[in-house]
């Protein structure tokens, strides 16, 4: 089975950034811990700051991987152009955020992603990403 996680915007910070939300493991650390986990699993990661190469990356699986799981951070809430890849994918996507974006600040209680996802978990820290790997099993 082929599943992909696909972080957006800052999450190559986590370890550093808001600890008090994000925790202080970084995700190399945690997706090395999850793939001992699930070795029977090919599990794959890509990061990226940049809109367009997360589109990309959801285009380049979203038609022969088993499953994504799309943290797309800040794009959650901005990015039709990713709601759009989402939609357009045969993959299915499992939206995954660490922190309860229901008890953060009112713009991020709105996903265009989230209409086309085949799921949504938040606020479970980095087992989020876990739980999502298990929706798919």
């Amino acid at each position: 089975m082929n599943i992909i996680i696909i972080n957006g915007p800052n999450l190559n910070l986590l370890g550093k950034r808001e600890p008090e939300i994000y925790g202080n493991e970084t995700f190399e650390d945690f997706f090395f811990l999850l793939k001992k986990k699930y070795s029977s699993l090919n599990l794959s990661y890509f990061q990226s700051n940049i809109e367009g190469e997360i589109i990309s990356k959801i285009q380049e699986t979203g038609f022969n991987y088993d499953g994504i799981i799309l943290n797309a951070a800040a794009y959650t809430h901005t990015s039709i152009g990713i709601a759009d890849a989402v939609k357009a994918v045969t993959t299915p996507v499992v939206e995954v955020h660490i922190s309860n974006t229901f008890s953060r600040e009112s713009y991020r209680h709105v996903s265009y992603i989230s209409p086309n996802a085949k799921g949504v978990i938040i606020g479970f820290g980095l087992n989020s990403y876990e739980l999502a790997i298990k929706s798919f099993l």
